[in-house]
């Protein structure tokens, strides 16, 4: 959500437009607009889309994230002009993408670890492999306890809280982790908001969580992050494993954006603005930036976009 100051400003913006002899033009019209840039989707690339347009400083209102999926619904609907994803376009949003007439452009914008976090005061865990993940999240599951996957954890009931069926972040975890995707177990504390998931983690010493490395290293004092297994020895989410895809859960981040608001007044400018300075904002909210030959890529694609409808 843009700070009250830009809301402010915004809102001051378009009772200018309202008040003058014309009004605001479609999103969907060929022709110059003013109409303001509208965000949803991912609450994992949510705090960057959020920072970049607090920077950025007009004409841009970046919506409570509702999650990737939720977010494509909303993206294809024509109700937003950027989605933010923690995961690729599905073929069945593409299809229905075409049915509706819209074209769009993936911008690959930074790199995000999911975090397997615990309670700080968890002193017995420090580290899982794949295998004990699967185990634990996967839909028949009968783990309860921490004994269950370990017999020298403790005999206390695991609690579990983790993304919701909207989310990317479950999707991708849930397919790439568990095996089977968008099927887990089902007594576990779901929620759209990684923050809910970060209270939730910290309030109880046996709980365990997951979520996007940003909500994780913003939340360090309370939360502690294991490292995780997949072949060898277990590597710890951190800036560079992230980056070099050495940490097993680590995954590319987008926003998807509609091409026919490319033409439009400011589009362009705020998408520029989002692949060069803007990334100056990656690191703060706590995500992994892209290394300079991937940032060029999506400069590239965004470039080429910008040209077709010159």
């Amino acid at each position: 959500m843009c700070s009250l100051s830009l809301r402010l400003s915004s809102i001051a913006a378009l009772v200018f437009i309202f008040s003058g002899t014309g009004c605001l033009e479609d999103k969907g019209s060929t022709e110059t607009s003013t109409t303001m840039i509208t965000i949803d989707g991912s609450s994992t690339v949510h705090p960057i889309s959020e920072a970049v347009a607090a920077a950025f400083g007009k004409n841009v209102d970046v919506a409570a994230p509702s999650g990737t999926t939720a977010g494509f619904d909303k993206f294809i609907g024509g109700e937003t002009d950027i989605n933010d994803a923690s995961r690729p376009i599905k073929d069945s949003e593409k299809a229905r993408c075409e049915e509706v007439g819209l074209e769009w452009l993936e911008l690959t914008v930074a790199i995000d670890g999911i975090s397997i976090v615990v309670n700080k005061e968890n002193t017995w865990c420090d580290s899982l492999t794949y295998e004990q993940l699967a185990a634990l999240w996967k839909e028949d599951s009968t783990i309860k306890t921490w004994k269950d996957l370990n017999p020298e954890w403790p005999d206390e009931t695991i609690k579990l809280y983790g993304p919701d069926d909207k989310s990317g972040t479950f999707e991708y975890f849930t397919g790439k982790v568990v095996g089977t995707k968008n099927k887990c177990r089902q007594d576990y504390e779901p929620s759209t908001d990684d923050n809910v998931l970060v209270t939730g983690v910290s309030g109880d010493k046996y709980a365990l969580g997951y979520f996007g490395y940003g909500y994780y290293t913003k939340s360090r004092k309370m939360l502690k992050g294991l490292s995780i297994a997949k072949e060898g020895e277990p590597v710890a989410p951190t800036v560079d494993s992230i980056r070099s895809y050495e940490y097993p859960i680590a995954r590319p981040i987008f926003i998807y954006v509609n091409k026919a608001r490319l033409g439009d007044e400011g589009m362009a400018e705020f998408l520029k603005f989002y692949l060069s300075e803007g990334q100056d904002v990656v690191p703060r909210v706590g995500c992994v930036q892209l290394p300079e030959d991937k940032l060029a890529e999506s400069m590239s694609a965004l470039d080429a976009a910008l040209a077709e409808v010159k």
